[in-house]
């Protein structure tokens, strides 16, 4: 009776130990956390004073352009 309990003990924790169903999880809030700081580093390249100058020269010209 002892030995049969022993050996579902051990069965659960080795089934525990291989477990990867929260592994998916946690995942995908690593990959969201890092699409949103990637999104807000883009956000300040893309708004800073030098892209938008740039933006702005280039549809200004295009704009301008004598036929």
């Amino acid at each position: 009776m002892k030995e049969n309990r022993l050996r579902v003990l051990k069965d659960r924790l080795v089934l525990l130990a291989v477990d990867e169903s929260g592994m998916s999880t946690v995942e995908y809030a690593i990959g969201t956390i890092a699409a949103a700081a990637f999104g807000a580093i883009l956000y300040s390249v893309v708004t800073g004073d030098s892209i938008v100058s740039a933006l702005t020269n280039l549809i200004t010209r295009a704009l301008n352009t004598a036929v």
